[in-house]
């Protein structure tokens, strides 16, 4: 399997794909085809646990290592979740959560990123990079603890995360700056997520920059989304879920279903639908945006406008307006056209917006719907679903779930089975879902945690118990402008 650039760069390797990150050409790698995946594949994942099921669905993309490493790679992953890496739970009639905040910093991101560090080693082995890397991440909130506590100590790697000073919850903070490890740094940038991504991508796409880097020793690499490798894990939950919805005999094989996607950077609704090209039954991917609903927008026109204003949300990794990996969709929607998706990358970063066909886009891609929900509505969400199921839902699922019943309200008579993706933790996020749930405010977080626990009778996980008593490491907060020159000074020692 070969990869392209949506711009138009390549061919290269998995290998060299995932050891780039980023495309020289500022564009994102994209496997060359869609390895089908039939019915009878599907039947014989069914009867694995969820290690294999994931290795097999990366050798598909990833044909330079082989089944093997890739299995030894997520079973040392899956080690370290608590319990199944990807439950499913069933809610109700038709409505399932898959819980994917089992791992250890509480969120998706696990998934991939404690997968990316042995996919990173080994594709450095089988490319023969000499460097060290330098993995630059911009985080929303999750992927930059995610990322944190995947690479640290790794040999070979230094690792810098930039999150938006006041745009994260205090537990996320707390979880990212408190983080130990040689080979770590974490700066928060003044200014939103957008702000901090694009810093990332234009020290990638730098010449000087990556010269200057790589002179000291270092190569550039990405665990963001815009990385192929931290995509590739993600589809394989996908068809996990829908094994185990065909095990549990709540639907049968070939039955299709939909799935429901807390979306802010677009990389995890994308791999959904990765899935379904390569054969997975799914009949709806509906994205589910907080009032940052630049997508929602997008799939309603075909207009891409991120010229409007941007909202603080207790759903903060889903604060973004420039979602990334919707570019890797406009690729496949636009036939593949590497010059007419550069043209449109090109007016989004002259003009702020750009525009898709509006047929072309049904015509393309009919399975993705898009739902949008207020503050208010995320709170209220959280509260009724507690009353009518004693389950708490973090701020992000939630909008998932709003957006469940959005499209029922619309579409009442579709009895598809339906899976919610849940992204995190609710006790990432204590004070939105005290005040939600319970109806009461507290600043603090651990005791709201607390009274969280408390009050629902539910435990505070280990990885957020544990932070009141550990140090902050980490408190440099510098201008946008000054990101760059700063990771440089931790690369060659003058931090």
């Amino acid at each position: 399997m070969k990869f392209f650039s949506t711009r138009g760069f390549g061919p290269v390797s998995g290998a060299e794909a995932i050891v780039k990150g980023l495309a020289d050409d500022g564009g994102l790698f994209v496997p060359e085809s869609f390895p089908e995946i039939t019915l009878e594949d599907l039947g014989d994942l069914a009867a694995l646990e969820y290690p294999e099921r994931s290795a097999y669905i990366m050798s598909k993309y990833l044909t330079d290592f082989t089944y093997e490493e890739l299995l030894e790679y997520t079973k040392k992953a899956y080690s370290r979740f608590d319990g199944e890496a990807a439950p499913v739970i069933k809610v109700d009639d038709g409505l399932f959560l898959l819980e994917l905040f089992h791992g250890p910093t509480l969120a998706f991101k696990d998934i991939a990123l404690t997968v990316l560090p042995y996919l990173l080693t080994g594709s450095k082995k089988k490319t023969g990079a000499e460097k060290k890397t330098q993995i630059l991440v911009a985080t929303s909130g999750d992927t930059g603890k995610a990322a944190l506590e995947g690479f640290k100590n790794v040999d070979g790697v230094e690792i810098t995360v930039l999150y938006p000073a006041e745009g994260v919850s205090d537990m996320q903070k707390r979880q990212m700056i408190t983080t130990d490890g040689k080979n770590v740094h974490v700066l928060g940038v003044k200014g939103n997520f957008d702000d901090a991504q694009t810093a990332v991508k234009k020290i990638f796409s730098d010449p000087e920059m990556k010269k200057k880097f790589s002179d000291l020793g270092y190569d550039l690499s990405s665990a963001n989304s815009i990385n192929f490798g931290r995509l590739v894990p993600q589809i394989a939950y996908y068809f996990s879920s829908y094994c185990d919805l065909v095990n549990a005999e709540e639907i049968e094989l070939g039955q299709q279903v939909n799935f429901v996607v807390p979306s802010g950077n677009f990389g995890n609704i994308l791999a959904g639908y990765y899935a379904k090209r390569m054969g997975l039954p799914v009949q709806h991917l509906i994205v589910a945006s907080n009032c940052n609903d630049v997508l929602t927008d997008f799939f309603s026109t075909g207009k891409y406008d991120a010229k409007r204003p941007f909202h603080k949300t207790i759903s903060p990794s889903m604060d973004i307006l420039v979602s990334s990996n919707l570019e890797r969709l406009v690729y496949e929607i636009l036939d593949r056209d590497p010059k007419k998706v550069a043209g449109l990358m090109k007016d989004l970063k002259d003009f702020g917006l750009y525009v898709v066909d509006e047929d072309t886009l049904y015509d393309k891609a009919p399975e993705f719907l898009g739902y949008s929900c207020s503050e208010a509505e995320t709170k209220e969400t959280i509260d009724n679903f507690y009353d009518d199921y004693s389950y708490l839902l973090d701020p992000h699922t939630a909008v998932g779930v709003t957006a469940f019943f959005k499209y029922m309200n619309e579409v009442y008579d579709d009895t598809t089975a339906t899976v919610v993706v849940s992204t995190a933790s609710p006790y990432k996020f204590p004070q939105s879902v005290l005040d939600a749930s319970c109806h009461i405010k507290e600043d603090d977080a651990i005791k709201a945690a607390k009274r969280l626990a408390r009050l629902t009778s539910t435990e505070i996980p280990e990885a957020i118990a544990s932070l009141n008593d550990k140090p902050v490491l980490h408190n440099l907060v510098v201008d946008k402008s000054e990101i760059a020159e700063k990771v440089l000074a931790f690369v060659g020692g003058k931090e």
